[in-house]
């Protein structure tokens, strides 16, 4: 069986390619700096979100599964770069060749990650393949949207239609789960300013178990799996979190009704 890798990222403004783009000298404070981008944004746009090739990844949460088992880790330590934390994300694709699972990667993630690999010199010839070196490609790769290699819960419930498309927390709340817990995308900028980088790769971490687990919820709604396995792939997931004695895995226990 294919093992099913779901994996969400953090990302912060780029300052060093705002200070670039913009001519602005190391004497301007970061936080200066991030402030002028989001104004001259909300001019531009009525919105503070940076456009994507200006979102420097600092976390990659990962959850992976395979029949009987299921782990969750971060990529992206104090003293890792980014073009390091990227990389092991796609040799980790190259090695393995899982699908991919996401909440919203084919519209944020994915498109933040190529031109990310792209600025720092990422290689992933097994991600890009589109049926060159591997025949099979050609029928079902990474990049399609209607293809299954990689599967955008979101992009896929809501039919491929933007005014359709539901927030994960919301989702994740109805259908029992947590959702999100310690924080949102809006607070990982003031979070990472503040040195709470751990705090950022939990909420990263929780986020990509609540997208495995609506993942699940779909592949039952589509008859990929029985109930009984529904339910026993839910169980393999609450035993493993029952094993971790962080604080943010008990949290996460403690708000996840039994279904």
């Amino acid at each position: 069986m294919t093992p099913v890798l779901v994996f969400d990222i953090e990302t912060v403004p780029d300052i060093g390619g705002l200070r670039k783009l913009h001519g602005v000298g190391t004497d301007v404070p970061d936080a200066a700096v991030a402030n002028m981008a989001f104004q001259l944004r909300r001019q531009a746009t009525g919105h503070d979100f940076l456009p994507l090739h200006l979102q420097r990844v600092v976390a990659i949460s990962c959850a992976l599964s395979d029949p009987d088992t299921f782990r969750v880790w971060s990529l992206g330590a104090n003293d890792e770069a980014e073009g390091e934390i990227i990389q092991r994300f796609f040799d980790g694709i190259e090695k393995y060749t899982p699908q991919l699972v996401s909440w919203n990667g084919a519209g944020f993630d994915l498109p933040v990650l190529h031109y990310r690999g792209l600025i720092h010199g990422v290689r992933a010839p097994r991600y890009w393949d589109t049926g060159d070196d591997d025949r099979e490609f050609r029928f079902n790769n990474y990049l399609s949207r209607y293809h299954m290699r990689h599967c955008d819960v979101m992009d896929l419930l809501a039919l491929y239609q933007g005014r359709a498309v539901a927030p994960l927390d919301e989702i994740a709340q109805l259908l029992g789960l947590p959702g999100k817990l310690g924080m949102d995308g809006s607070q990982v900028w003031d979070a990472y300013q503040a040195g709470r980088l751990a705090d950022i790769r939990n909420y990263c971490e929780t986020d990509v178990v609540n997208t495995y687990l609506v993942f699940l919820r779909f592949q039952a709604m589509r008859g990929a799996v029985t109930p009984d396995q529904y339910q026993s792939q839910c169980e393999i997931v609450r035993a493993t979190l029952a094993r971790n004695t962080e604080p943010h895995w008990q949290e996460f226990l403690s708000h996840w009704q039994p279904t």
